[in-house]
């Protein structure tokens, strides 16, 4: 789909989600716990010598025990590693009674099944089947995750994350059981920020299963794997904040845009998780961890995890990944038109709103010119979904196949109009 060209000096575009940027990872820090820990010993008050007591009541002597022990990791029982002392005080009439002080117990925690559908079930269902990935060349390099998606080493991962190190960059990929192998590219996908690899002399791995990204609804339980800042094997969980988000996060020399429909997280997606999984509470891979918005807080850093994750659909890519994997040219649904955002009439008060997309050009013998758009038109629907700007359409659209048949609403001179159009294909022709 030929998109108007970003401005090359702001290359994310005018959508609401400018701001939202997939990382290039650099090197990852090295973390360090605080290694200054300081501990006291317990001192047992000191106590007068008591007072000769007379012989006729036999009176019991005070008493004091301390009793210490390190902490025991495993299969202690009973009092193991625990601190305790006791005493008998004498209250002055010469009765002894007795005052006994609990302490803390040190048990083994018991060990139980994961609930069917608990993050935990699905940490132990997934994490086997997901990778981190390092890229390097000379002094450049970064890392990131994927996703197995077959036993013989064929890895789903952001284009962007093998792009991170510049082309004929060297790629490693670490396994769940401490492994690893190098790979090589065996596609990549720009416009959807998808890339397939192939880990080399691997066998016996354990690939993904794969969900329907259709079936998600807000408010769903979801968890995201990967390696965020290089930390291997880390696991948030969280819930669909938002569905069919349109984000865009690059855009080519050509002026074609890398904008998808996302799926909106608020789990913990950081860099380093780009190309993971975002997986159900069944286990099954529904989109691939991609960008975050970030507070900007900090100028020219790649700033944190503030709740605004966005991961690609799984089903809008998997014929691409798919075309990948057998070594074909992804190709894409288009219109053969050139938008750009519409916003209200001038003069309305408020900031101006976005309402659709605006037709700028209509390309010379394609399927928008063969229905009918002319450029002024103002494209508001494709099917059931809303258009809000160009990014909105160009997401939608991509989520499509070529050769899908849609029903395009757009508004001309006021008037709302609709048209079923088959959308073109980016496939070059010879």
């Amino acid at each position: 789909m030929n998109e108007t060209p970003r401005d090359p000096e702001h290359p994310t575009g005018h959508g609401p989600y400018d701001d939202t940027s997939a990382y290039d990872l650099g090197p990852q820090p090295t973390w360090a716990p605080d290694d200054e820990t300081a501990t006291h010993p317990v001192v047992p008050p000191a106590y007068a010598a008591p007072p000769a007591a007379p012989p006729a009541r036999g009176r019991k002597g005070f008493a004091a025990a301390v009793v210490a022990a390190s902490l025991v990791v495993g299969g202690a029982a009973g009092l193991g590693g625990a601190a305790a002392w006791s005493a008998l005080e004498d209250d002055g009439t010469g009765n002894g009674t007795s005052s006994g002080v609990q302490t803390s117990q040190v048990v083994d925690t018991p060990v139980s099944d994961a609930e069917p559908g608990s993050v935990q079930q699905v940490a132990e269902t997934v994490l086997p089947s997901v990778v981190r990935i390092d890229v390097s060349s000379g002094q450049e390099g970064g890392s990131g995750s994927g996703i197995v998606l077959s036993s013989d080493g064929q890895i789903l991962t952001n284009e962007h994350v093998i792009a991170a190190a510049g082309e004929g960059a060297d790629i490693t990929v670490s396994f769940d059981d401490g492994s690893r192998a190098t790979a090589t590219v065996l596609g990549a996908d720009p416009l959807t920020d998808t890339a397939v690899i192939q880990a080399e002399g691997v066998e016996g791995l354990t690939p993904a299963t794969i969900g329907s990204s259709e079936d998600l609804r807000v408010g769903q339980e979801v968890v995201a794997i990967g390696s965020p800042f290089g930390l291997d094997a880390t696991v948030t969980s969280g819930i669909v904040s938002a569905l069919d988000r349109p984000v865009g996060v690059a855009s080519d020399a050509s002026g074609d845009a890398t904008i998808y429909p996302a799926i909106q997280t608020d789990a913990a997606i950081n860099p380093g998780n780009s190309g993971g999984p975002l997986v159900d509470t069944n286990g099954h891979v529904v989109g691939i961890n991609s960008s975050i918005r970030t507070s900007g807080s900090t100028s020219g850093a790649s700033g944190g995890s503030i709740g605004l994750g966005f991961s690609i659909p799984i089903d809008e890519v998997l014929p691409i990944v798919e075309q990948m994997a057998a070594g074909e040219t992804p190709t894409h649904a288009r219109l053969g038109i050139s938008v750009s955002d519409a916003t209200a009439a001038e003069g309305q008060s408020g900031a101006e709103a976005v309402i659709g997309a605006l037709v700028r050009e209509v390309g010379e013998g394609s399927t928008a010119g063969d229905a009918g758009l002319e450029p002024g038109d103002v494209v508001v629907r494709v099917d059931d979904t809303m258009i809000t700007g160009s990014d909105s359409l160009v997401a939608t659209i991509r989520s499509y196949r070529p050769g899908d048949t849609v029903t395009l609403t757009f508004v001309r001179d006021g008037e709302e109009q609709s048209v079923d159009l088959e959308l073109d294909t980016d496939a070059e022709t010879s």
